[in-house]
C-alpha cells in the first residue's frame, strides 16, 4: 500500500450532541487532516503518490466532496465511493481526524 496525507479546513456540527459536549451542536471549525492508503499492485509508482494526492485534494476543492456538518466516518466512507469508482477492487484504509487529535479510521478490504 501507498499512502498520501492532506489537510483541509471546515466547519461542521453534531447536533445531537450529549449534554456534557452541547458545545459541539455549535457550528465549529477544524482542520481535518487526512492520511489515505491504497493497495498497489506493483512497486513501480502502480498509483503516482502526487497525482493520487492532488486528485483528493481537488475532490475537496471543487466541492465534489464536502466537509460540513459530518462526522469523520461520514467523510471517510464517502470518499471511499469515490476512489473506489476510479481504483476498483483494491483495499482502502482511510484516517480522518479533527485537528489532527480525534478521529477515525475506515478500512476496506
Amino acid at each position: 500500500m501507498i499512502y498520501v496525507t492532506f489537510r483541509k479546513r471546515g466547519l461542521h456540527r453534531y447536533a445531537g450532541a450529549p449534554a456534557e459536549v452541547d458545545y459541539l451542536a455549535h457550528t465549529h471549525r477544524h482542520t481535518f487532516w487526512f492520511k489515505v492508503s491504497i493497495e498497489v499492485r506493483h512497486n513501480d509508482r502502480d498509483i503516482e503518490f502526487h497525482l493520487f494526492q492532488e486528485w483528493l485534494e481537488l475532490l475537496y476543492d471543487a466541492r465534489t466532496l464536502g466537509l460540513d456538518g459530518r462526522s469523520c466516518e461520514m467523510m471517510a466512507e464517502e470518499l471511499y465511493a469515490r476512489i473506489a469508482e476510479r481504483y476498483p477492487g483494491r483495499a482502502v484504509d482511510i484516517d480522518i481526524s479533527e485537528d489532527g487529535e480525534n478521529g477515525a479510521v475506515l478500512s476496506w478490504a
